[in-house]
C-alpha cells in the first residue's frame, strides 16, 4: 500500500509575489479570524496565533489548552512552535519554521513568515464557521481586543464563510515601502489611509535620521540576551544537578529549597507588563542570588557539603565575553557572592 500524501495544500512564496498584502492588511486580517487586537507584526512570534489557525484549518491538529496564549517568555515561544511544527507534521507541511529567528520578534522575520501562512490559508481553508474564543477557552491572548471594541467577525463570534475574502487586497492600492524594522505607530483622528502612509514616510526618514541610535539599540539588545542567557543557564545547570542529587541520596532540605526558589513564579513577570529581556534577566540573577545566600548560610551552619560546592561552583564560573552589568556591581567594587572578579 502506497504512502499517504499530505492532508493540506501546499504553497511556495517569494519576495516578488505582487498579491503581498500590507502590515496593516496582514494585521487586520489576523484579528478578523482570531478576534485579536495585534497591533505590531512583532507580536506574532508567540507563535500561538498560528496554532489556532491550524486548529481553524484542520481541526484537532493542535491541542489548543497547550498553546500559551498569554506570555511574553521566550521559552514558552519555542513549545508554542514545537506544538505548531508537530501539526505541520500531521497534515504534511513541507514548510520549515524558523523558530530560532521568529521567537527573536523581529519584523522582517515575522512578516516574511506570515505572508507566507497567509498564502497557506487561502489554499486551505474550506469556509467552515470557527469561533475562536470559544476554541481556546475563553483564554485571553496578550493582543486581545478589550470587551469593548468588536470587528465584524467578533457580532456573530464565529468566522463567516471564507473570511479570507474579506482581507485581500481590494480594489485601492496601498503605497508600501520596504520593511525597516519594528516601526513607529502614528494613531490619532486621521483617516487609516494617512495613518499608513504617514508611519511608512516615517519608516523612510528613520533611514537618514537614526541609524546610530538602531546601532545603539541593536547592541543593548545583544547584551541582554547574552546576560539573560547565562543566567539561565546557570539556573537550568543547577537543577540538574538538584535532580540527580535527589536521586542519589534522597530528598535534602537544602535541595528542596533551591528546587523551591527555582520553581517559584512572581505575578509580575506572569503579566502582561513584564518588561522583556531586562526583565528576564533581573528575574533570574535574583534565583541566583536567593541560592547563592542559601548556599552560604548552608555552609555557615553545617560545613561544607560537596552539593553546595558544586552550586556555588556553577554560580561562580565564569563565560568568554561576558560581565556582570554595573548595576549589579556592589559597593566597593565587588559583585555579589565575594568574587573580586567580573564574569
Amino acid at each position: 500500500m502506497g504512502e499517504q500524501g499530505p492532508l493540506c495544500v501546499n504553497v511556495h512564496a517569494t519576495n516578488a509575489t505582487t498579491e503581498n498584502l500590507s502590515r496593516h492588511d496582514m494585521l487586520h486580517w489576523v484579528n478578523e479570524c482570531l478576534r485579536t487586537h495585534y497591533t505590531k507584526i512583532e507580536e506574532l512570534c508567540s507563535g500561538a496565533a498560528y496554532c489556532q489557525f491550524m486548529d481553524m484549518l484542520f481541526p484537532g491538529c493542535v491541542t489548543l489548552r497547550k498553546v500559551k496564549f498569554k506570555t511574553n517568555l521566550e521559552h514558552e515561544y519555542i513549545q508554542n512552535f514545537k506544538l505548531l511544527q508537530a501539526s505541520f507534521k500531521k497534515v504534511g507541511v513541507d514548510k520549515n519554521i524558523p523558530v530560532d529567528r521568529l521567537i527573536k520578534g523581529r519584523f522582517q522575520d515575522n512578516f516574511e513568515f506570515v505572508q507566507w501562512f497567509k498564502k497557506f490559508f487561502d489554499a486551505n481553508y474550506d469556509g467552515r464557521p470557527y469561533d475562536p474564543v470559544e476554541a481556546r477557552g475563553n483564554t485571553s491572548v496578550i493582543g486581545t481586543a478589550t470587551s469593548g471594541s468588536t470587528s465584524r467577525i467578533a457580532n456573530n463570534h464565529k468566522v463567516a464563510a471564507r473570511p479570507v475574502n474579506a482581507t485581500k487586497p481590494m480594489a485601492r492600492n496601498v503605497p508600501t515601502s520596504k520593511p525597516i524594522g519594528a516601526a513607529t505607530r502614528i494613531t490619532g483622528s486621521t483617516g487609516s489611509g494617512d495613518a499608513h502612509r504617514l508611519e511608512e514616510l516615517t519608516n523612510q526618514a528613520s533611514l537618514f535620521s537614526a541609524p546610530l541610535a538602531v546601532a545603539d539599540l541593536k547592541t543593548t539588545v545583544d547584551g541582554l540576551e547574552k546576560e539573560r542567557d547565562f543566567y539561565y543557564g546557570k539556573l537550568r545547570d543547577i537543577e540538574v544537578l538538584c535532580q540527580e542529587c535527589e536521586q542519589k541520596h534522597g530528598k535534602s532540605q537544602v535541595v528542596d529549597q533551591i528546587l523551591e526558589i527555582l520553581y517559584a513564579t512572581e505575578v509580575a513577570d506572569l503579566k502582561t507588563t513584564v518588561d522583556g529581556l531586562e526583565k528576564e534577566r533581573d528575574f533570574y540573577y535574583g534565583k541566583l542570588r536567593d541560592i547563592e545566600v542559601l548556599c552560604q548560610e548552608c555552609e555557615q551552619k553545617h560545613g561544607k557539603s560537596q552539593v553546595v560546592d558544586q552550586i556555588l561552583e556553577i554560580l561562580y564560573a565564569t563565560e568568554e565575553g561576558f560581565s556582570v552589568p554595573e548595576d549589579y556591581v556592589e559597593e566597593g567594587g565587588a559583585i555579589p557572592g565575594g568574587e573580586e572578579e567580573e564574569y
